[in-house]
């Protein structure tokens, strides 16, 4: 597959899966559960494989800012079963979620490792 693909698929199910992410704070009531965490699990199994798809095509290897990028994906992946868990915490986990992405954003643009 080309880099390109690879890129869409990354890009395109980060921004669904920060998506699902919010509106998992913005209404975490149960009946929504299901589908919600289906979707960003789904999402970001697709984030990650395309991730790693780019990683192999650049042939960068495990830099800094791919294990920083790493690191941030857990963090995106877990927050909204969090918000699940816990519904009194999604001011947290909005200002959590938020740092998460400027951090891999900024690893990805700057790569300072």
């Amino acid at each position: 597959m080309s880099p390109q693909l690879y890129s869409l698929l990354h890009v395109g199910s980060g921004m669904l899966l920060i998506a699902a992410t919010f509106m998992a704070f913005a209404a975490p009531s149960p009946d929504r559960k299901r589908k919600v965490m289906m979707a960003t699990g789904i999402l970001s199994l697709v984030m990650l494989i395309a991730g790693f798809g780019l990683v192999s095509k650049y042939q960068t290897g495990f830099a800094g800012w791919v294990i920083v990028k790493i690191a941030c994906w857990l963090g995106l992946s877990a927050v909204s079963g969090i918000a699940f868990k816990r519904p009194e915490a999604v001011g947290n986990l909005t200002k959590i979620t938020t740092v998460l992405i400027l951090v891999a954003l900024t690893m990805v643009y700057y790569r300072p490792f």
